[in-house]
């Protein structure tokens, strides 16, 4: 976990420098920091990060306008750190290409929590250690018009690498690992977000839809990620390499 990268976004100096000292006594080493969304796009245009907590509101830009153009530069864990707490901003956040939020104020205990487990979770999926029917060797599954590649962490879509949030990506490897599955939504919430008591299923919903809108030709009429009305969804029409 110490060799997670961290990038804290925030105008306030005073919480910025509260979650650093925090974070570091709880063993994550590389943490930067922005104070504006102009300073955090400098960031990752020069650094690899893994995570990103993201206050929404800032001098500049907000949070959610400079979502999109975060996700074009990075797939690292998106947790909003927000005051507004109502489901349409909670869903907008989700959209906009975060992964996760929390309100303030906070106790910076609970986000390294958040972290370690973000990092624990996916190690997990990556590992190739989820819940599946049958061993497979594979990291690589075809399907075709793309192909999700679990060694590289990418998704490759009609011959092209296509930008992929961290939680999308690890919702759609799961579903890759157990190809042709009935899974749940409390069976995905489970496995891919430990059953976070701020994620519901309006999460696993909207990630769904994240999902359809890079793989499939019609996500209004999916082809591969599949609804089985009354028990969840399924991942059909590939192989695994």
């Amino acid at each position: 976990m110490e060799d997670a990268s961290i990038l804290l976004v925030d105008d306030e100096v005073a919480i910025v420098k509260m979650l650093e000292t925090v974070l570091k006594k709880e063993g994550f080493n590389q943490i930067y920091k922005a104070h504006t969304a102009q300073e955090a796009l400098d960031v990752l245009h020069n650094q690899t990060i893994d995570i990103i907590l993201l206050d929404v509101m800032l001098p500049d830009q907000s949070g959610f306008d400079i979502c999109p153009k975060i996700r074009e530069l990075s797939n690292a864990y998106i947790l909003f750190i927000t005051a507004k707490v109502s489901d349409l901003d909670v869903l907008t956040g989700f959209a906009m290409g975060g992964d996760d939020y929390v309100t303030k104020p906070f106790n910076p205990l609970e986000i390294a929590a958040r972290i370690k487990a973000r990092l624990r979770r996916k190690q997990v999926l990556t590992e190739g250690t989820s819940i599946r029917t049958e061993p497979q060797s594979s990291n690589r599954y075809e399907f075709d018009r793309f192909t999700v590649d679990e060694s590289a962490g990418e998704l490759i879509v009609d011959g092209q690498t296509v930008s992929c949030p961290a939680q999308v990506f690890l919702l759609l490897l799961h579903f890759c690992k157990n190809m042709n599955i009935v899974l749940s939504k409390s069976q995905l919430l489970e496995a891919v977000w430990g059953y976070n008591q701020f994620v519901d299923d309006n999460t696993v919903t909207v990630h769904i839809r994240r999902i359809r809108e890079r793989i499939e030709d019609n996500p209004s009429n999916p082809k591969h990620l599949v609804t089985v009305r009354g028990l969840g969804y399924k991942l059909v029409n590939g192989k695994a390499l």
